[in-house]
């Protein structure tokens, strides 16, 4: 789909991923705040963008989905045979019942959302995020979260190969900073799908 289309979603075909978003990742004291995440977070504006993008499509009936990495103590079962998985381990991160692997503050799984756990960097892999989709009649994916070059794209990857149209929120995911986050939506995601703001992403939901 070009960017330059004009953007209708449909919200009874529409669900909204919000990925990765938990302390460890993005805010300041979590396990990977030295990687300038939190400050690049802070920059994108994500988390009051995404809790607006949620609040809107909660009041249009479209399923939310957070999707969470969480690990158990000491990293059991997570296999390390990338340096992503590996740099989870050293830092002792996104570990279950923990303030790393909580969702950050202002966005909190609310009555009706859904919550996926996750031990990939895809959000589809080995979840049942896509039988969630399916379930509801999904036709269109709208991701949010961290890291745009890393979890986001492959999750919107995922989403594309798997038949679903793919919206990325640009302001409403983040990485490291600006460059990595660039090479993410300019770059990577290329013909993959679009990349909206969050605020032209709930236009086109209210149509």
């Amino acid at each position: 789909m070009a960017n330059e289309e004009t953007l209708r979603i449909e919200p009874a075909t529409a669900a909204l991923i919000i990925q990765d978003l938990q302390n460890d990742v993005i805010a300041e004291g979590g396990a990977f705040a030295a990687s300038g995440a939190p400050k690049h977070a802070a920059s994108q504006n994500v988390v009051a963008n995404v809790a607006r993008l949620a609040r809107e499509a909660r009041a249009l009936g479209v399923p939310v989905i957070h999707v969470h990495y969480i690990v158990e103590p000491g990293a059991k079962g997570l296999k390390l045979n990338a340096p992503l998985f590996k740099g989870v381990k050293e830092a002792n991160a996104v570990v279950r019942g923990t303030w790393g692997a909580a969702p950050v503050a202002g966005l909190e799984p609310q009555a009706g959302d859904f919550v996926v756990e996750k031990m990939r960097m895809n959000g589809f892999y080995d979840t049942k995020l896509e039988s969630l989709l399916k379930g509801f009649g999904t036709r269109t994916v709208i991701i949010t979260g961290a890291w745009t070059n890393m979890s986001i794209e492959h999750t919107a990857r995922h989403a594309a190969d798997a038949g679903f149209e793919v919206i990325v929120a640009s302001d409403g995911s983040s990485t490291v900073n600006d460059e990595w986050h660039r090479a993410g939506l300019n770059y990577a995601l290329t013909n993959i799908g679009r990349t909206p703001t969050c605020a032209e992403i709930a236009a086109a939901l209210r149509g």
